[in-house]
């Protein structure tokens, strides 16, 4: 029975490393392709003489794409929030372009998932502070941390 634990547990910590692996891998693609994508609208800026409303959320887009790879190299965990507001400038952007090319209906659902990804971080922060993880409060991975 030792042995087939031992095996399983060689196995197991091998396929956890090359997931490790292939994890910092794609995250660190994603990193250069945002630098290079900034680095390309800033050119275009440049070029056009001109900085927009939507140049300046496209830009924000790409430094919450970073400050995302950044967090979760830091603390090896990635905030659902993170993509939350990167989807909430995302529709801000697409409502600021394509505001005169959409109908009311449109303008309306799009505002509205706005509102709904807004209410979904309040949530989540609400939950996180009425119900912090054990780590947290204890310095721990672990569990949610149920208040006795």
């Amino acid at each position: 029975m030792d042995t087939r634990s031992h095996t399983f547990d060689r196995i197991h910590k091998f396929f956890n490393g090359g997931l490790d692996l292939v994890e910092y891998l794609g995250l660190l693609i994603i990193a250069l392709a945002t630098t290079v994508a900034i680095y390309q609208e800033a050119m275009v800026m440049v070029e056009a003489r001109k900085v927009g409303l939507a140049d300046l959320l496209l830009m924000f887009l790409y430094l919450e794409v970073l400050a995302m790879i950044g967090q979760y190299f830091k603390s090896g965990q990635l905030p659902v929030r993170f993509p939350l507001y990167i989807a909430m400038v995302a529709l801000a952007r697409y409502v600021i372009l394509e505001q005169k090319d959409m109908s009311e209906w449109r303008m309306l659902a799009v505002s509205g998932s706005i509102l709904l990804l807004t209410i979904a971080v309040l949530v989540i922060r609400y939950g996180h502070i009425k119900f912090p993880y054990r780590e947290d409060r204890e310095g721990k991975v672990g569990k949610p941390y149920v208040r006795e």
